[in-house]
């Protein structure tokens, strides 16, 4: 069933098709006790996306794999009553997203996608990780990233405003940034406008 959605996404035309590993770390699996699968959760969903992306030979098709932001946030508390209590700490996420990010790239995945970022500290983890899979590897790998406006304020769930958001994770490479989910497109657009306009900017300071 997998494969035949990643197939007519590039029946359609898409270049890249993402695997099916949004909640893919022993953070989220937690949930249903199957943090020992996390590895082959990952490495198989990258495996087949691969596999239906080598069946198109018209042009190169490329599979991301999904890194997304945990069920937790390391930024905020998520009791009221006790604000400087945090559910997860950076070292946590780290370990958990270095193990997806492993058996994502051991599966064939050609780029990562860090995406649906409501708290950014989260997303540093994942970078880090990603930063770490690499040096130990001796590898390169280009990194996407997307973040998520959860309302109206344009702002992140933790409170970044998008030049707040791209500012703290400028320090990595990127193939590209962007914003999904939430709002809907329409919606997104002038803060997509806003992330075009800075990352020139960005660019252009560097």
């Amino acid at each position: 069933a997998v494969m035949e959605v990643h197939r007519l996404y590039f029946q359609a035309g898409a270049d890249i098709v993402e695997t099916n590993t949004f909640s893919g770390t022993t953070i989220g699996m937690a949930d249903y006790h199957m943090e020992d699968l996390v590895y082959e959760l990952n490495y198989q969903s990258a495996k087949i996306a691969r596999q239906v992306a080598d069946e198109f030979t018209d042009r190169p098709r490329f599979v991301a794999g999904s890194i997304g932001p945990t069920n937790r946030t390391a930024s905020m508390s998520p009791d009221v009553n006790d604000p400087g209590y945090r559910a997860v700490t950076f070292d946590v996420l780290k370990i958990a997203y270095k193990q997806q990010v492993e058996a994502l790239i051991d599966g064939g995945c050609d780029v990562l996608l860090v995406e649906t970022i409501f708290d950014t500290l989260n997303a540093k983890a994942a970078l880090f990780a990603i930063e770490e899979v690499k040096e130990e590897r001796n590898i390169k790998i280009p990194i996407m990233v997307s973040g998520t406006i959860t309302d109206a304020s344009g702002r992140t769930l933790s409170g970044q405003t998008v030049e707040a958001f791209l500012i703290s994770i400028s320090h990595i490479p990127l193939l590209s940034i962007g914003f999904n989910c939430a709002l809907g497109a329409d919606q997104l657009k002038p803060y997509l406008q806003r992330l075009a306009m800075n990352t020139q900017l960005n660019i252009s300071a560097h």
